[in-house]
């Protein structure tokens, strides 16, 4: 028996696993976790309602530039951004979430203060969006040969562009979604790094492909829900759906395996 065992410690860090195992979960798991979300947003309407405004407020900043200089190619560039950030800017509702179900009183300083706590992880995190961004980005000015050079090209053509071009997209998006479905509510929940968290959501993802195919799709048409209502919706979906992320992990992730982070402040 180790020292740390002899303690009660938690186990050294060379005898954590490298993933997290996880649980099989049916299509209809995602309509669980909007539950729990929505019970979550009902428990802490005021917090989590002040995180959907900052929201709104910063996608209003971000699209009034391009919308002023009329370049709507710009404004979309910008919004396709939200499948990068979105997950970061939910870090104080998984927060919220987390302190909810520690039994702890949720507030809406204490949800920035431990978010301001995972900045470190959020910044490795970041670095690997970036990675992907770049590698996207890349692989999209090569898209590019396939656009038609015709003054005035078809209805084909311009098809072929776009179905290329989304395929690209798809993949990338897919890739990220994998690598944000579980890892950030996990380095909330569990003192843990992010590349052990990010391979424990892209495991989880892989193996429970039908209800993550149903919950991207209800984060897809929430998401566009939102964008067309110029963002007003967000301010409900967008805690919703933090609420409900948080909810999954602790649905699909056992991360049992790593000792819990401790709650800031007074309970």
């Amino acid at each position: 028996m180790t020292d740390t065992e002899t303690n009660g410690g938690p186990p050294p860090e060379s005898e954590m696993p490298f993933v997290a195992p996880c649980r099989d979960v049916g299509p209809g798991a995602p309509l669980r976790w909007i539950a729990a979300g929505f019970r979550d947003l009902k428990a802490a309407p005021r917090q989590s309602l002040a995180w959907g405004l900052i929201v709104l407020a910063l996608s209003w900043l971000v699209s009034l530039p391009p919308l002023l200089l009329g370049n709507k190619f710009a404004l979309l560039g910008l919004l396709s951004g939200f499948v990068f950030v979105g997950p970061l800017l939910a870090v104080a509702l998984y927060a919220i979430s987390w302190r909810l179900d520690r039994g702890r009183a949720p507030s809406f300083r204490r949800s920035a203060s431990e978010a301001k706590r995972q900045l470190s992880n959020c910044m490795v995190y970041a670095l690997v969006l970036m990675v992907i961004f770049l590698v996207w980005a890349r692989a999209a000015s090569m898209v590019h040969v396939f656009f038609p050079v015709e003054a005035d090209p078809d209805w084909r053509q311009i098809a072929r562009f776009l179905t290329i071009g989304s395929a690209v997209g798809s993949i990338f998006a897919a890739i990220t979604f994998a690598a944000s479905a579980f890892s950030l509510p996990m380095i909330m929940d569990r003192q843990t790094d992010t590349i052990t968290a990010v391979v424990t959501s892209i495991n989880a993802v892989l193996r429970n492909k039908a209800a993550m195919a149903v919950w991207l799709t209800i984060i897809t048409i929430s998401v566009a829900i939102g964008f067309a209502t110029a963002f007003i919706g967000l301010v409900i979906l967008f805690p919703l759906l933090g609420h409900a992320t948080f909810h999954s992990y602790k649905d699909v992730i056992d991360a049992s395996a790593w000792p819990q982070q401790e709650p800031m402040g007074l309970p």
